[in-house]
């Protein structure tokens, strides 16, 4: 659903931020959600893309993964 940009500024929604609905009769009442659940629908997708890595043994199996896949820091 496309939202306006001037309806978008006054309500403090940017483009790609996730939005509850409610519908009563013929009105939707649409509320911005928390930043929690954005990155919870973000993480939830990665799943759904098999981008996920794990599961682990123990943390510190975790931190080697994270390492690993680190990218190299740019050369100054």
């Amino acid at each position: 659903m496309t939202l306006p940009a001037s309806v978008r500024r006054k309500a403090g929604v940017a483009v790609g931020d996730l939005l509850d609905a409610q519908v009563k009769d013929t009105k939707i009442t649409l509320t911005l959600k928390r930043l929690a659940d954005r990155e919870l629908a973000l993480a939830l997708e990665d799943v759904r893309k098999g981008r996920v890595c794990g599961p682990f043994r123990s943390a510190k199996e975790a931190v080697r993964a994270l390492r690993r896949r680190r990218k190299p820091a740019a050369a100054s």
